[in-house]
């Protein structure tokens, strides 16, 4: 995640980013580890030099503390404009930066307001798509820090001097530009690899960690490949263990309000599409909370959406797609969730005793049970590869198995016998499609 412009205009990579990193940390603990999830700020560096001078010429307090993310998206778009035509502009930016890398109170002042209400608007966003952090972390925290950093690097002899002031790193051994990471400016201060080789270290120093692994969009392989790489020229074995999990660009996605899309922007339009969706469908029942549940589905349909290819593949976003209620889609999940749900509801209390496996003896029975024992093995595929795409496979098979199961496999008017093993059946499929669902960040509903 960024508090950069990446950070500020939250496009949909945002959303990537927190569902991504949240199935991993879910599927990971569902294995039997401790994870840690840290949610690391790109909340330092040139841009609040602009950030700040731009906020000086066009900001108000008063949108600032209404909406934080989309009035410093505003200055920001406004303060590149006037620093491309006017030198003056970009000065101001960068003498601000220096300002904050020097440690000068009135500009940390600013910088910290920026931060901290951006902060409290994305952990209430956060809490509707059901993601949470155990650490807010940053670039800032290691402005400091990566100062130590470049001064190991030249004890090592690692650091190089160029003719425009710059230190680099060459990873080539032979001064190929594109294997040469920058690490400082001119001006001495710090950059994003910089801070990153800090962190890295940092985090080490705290956890203690077995495996790290890093979330963001393809673009930025590179800069983690030279990272990793850096750390184990400065003599960290451990930098092995760190991995980049980088996902491919979704195009085209637009809500009402154009094409800058704000994370809230995206929820209020799942929420509202779903609502007009649900209103549309006949078998849809009365419920008590209509927009939660249409929330719930539609982030549903969504995270199925984006998870069930490969993350590095790019593909072309599509509203009307995501939200179809017939064939692989979240929203059936949902309702097949729903379906099975209301089955334990109404029969219950009467079949759900002892009962005979014996009488599952029908193939779509067998065909269920042989699916529902392949569940351990998805999981450990899905963690080997970290690919969300063969839980989602799984769980859509398993839902079109009990979809039939359901047509096909009455409990109703059945021996007590039967009915009772066909409930349990129907039971487990629940079970183990609620439990899939939850991995991937998936709030399963139970009436629709």
């Amino acid at each position: 995640m960024a508090l950069t412009p990446k950070w500020i205009t939250t496009m949909r990579n945002c959303i990537f980013y927190s569902l991504l990193g949240n199935f991993i940390a879910n599927l990971k603990e569902a294995l039997g580890h401790q994870v840690t999830r840290i949610n690391y700020l790109g909340d330092w560096g040139m841009q609040f030099g602009l950030l700040g001078t731009g906020y000086q010429l066009f900001g108000y307090e008063e949108k600032l503390q209404s909406n934080p993310l989309q009035h410093l998206f505003e200055v920001y778009v406004q303060v590149n404009k006037e620093a491309t035509e006017d030198k003056s502009v970009a000065k101001s930016a960068h003498e601000f930066f220096q300002r904050l890398e020097l440690g000068d109170m009135q500009a940390l002042a600013l910088w910290q307001k920026f931060r901290d209400l951006s902060v409290e608007e994305y952990i209430r966003i956060y809490k509707r798509l059901g993601v949470h952090f155990d650490e807010y972390s940053g670039e800032s925290f290691y402005r400091e820090k990566s100062q130590e950093v470049l001064k190991l690097l030249d004890s090592k002899g690692l650091l190089q001097k160029t003719i425009k002031g710059t230190a680099v790193v060459d990873l080539s051994g032979n001064s190929d530009p594109s294997s040469i990471c920058t690490v400082m400016r001119s001006d001495g201060t710090s950059l994003y690899a910089t801070r990153d080789l800090a962190a890295a270290i940092d985090r080490m120093d705290k956890y203690n960690f077995d495996t790290m692994i890093y979330v963001t969009d393809k673009g930025q392989k590179r800069h983690f490949q030279q990272v990793f790489q850096i750390l184990q020229i400065m003599g960290y074995d451990w930098a092995k263990r760190c991995q980049h999990v980088p996902f491919g660009v979704v195009k085209g996605m637009k809500t009402r309000r154009g094409d800058v899309t704000f994370l809230e922007d995206v929820l209020n339009e799942i929420r509202l599409r779903m609502l007009q969706n649900m209103a549309s469908i006949k078998t849809t029942k009365e419920l008590e909370n209509p927009q939660e549940t249409a929330e719930r589905v539609g982030l549903a349909a969504l995270i199925i959406q984006d998870f069930r290819g490969l993350l590095l593949s790019d593909y072309q976003f599509s509203w009307d797609r995501v939200f179809q209620s017939r064939g692989d889609t979240g929203v059936f999940l949902q309702y097949t969730h729903a379906r099975l749900h209301s089955l334990e509801t109404t029969f219950g209390c009467g079949y759900l005793n002892d009962f005979n496996t014996a009488c599952l003896q029908e193939p779509q029975s067998v065909s269920i049970l042989q699916h529902l024992l392949r569940f351990d093995e998805v999981l450990y595929r899905s963690s080997e590869d970290i690919q969300p795409r063969h839980i989602v496979s799984y769980l859509l098979t398993l839902s079109h198995l009990a979809a039939v199961a359901h047509r096909t496999l009455p409990i109703k008017e059945s021996p007590p016998e039967v009915a009772g093993a066909r409930l349990h059946l129907f039971r487990a499929v629940r079970s183990v499609l609620a439990n899939g669902m939850k991995l991937l960040g998936i709030t399963p509903v139970c009436r629709m």
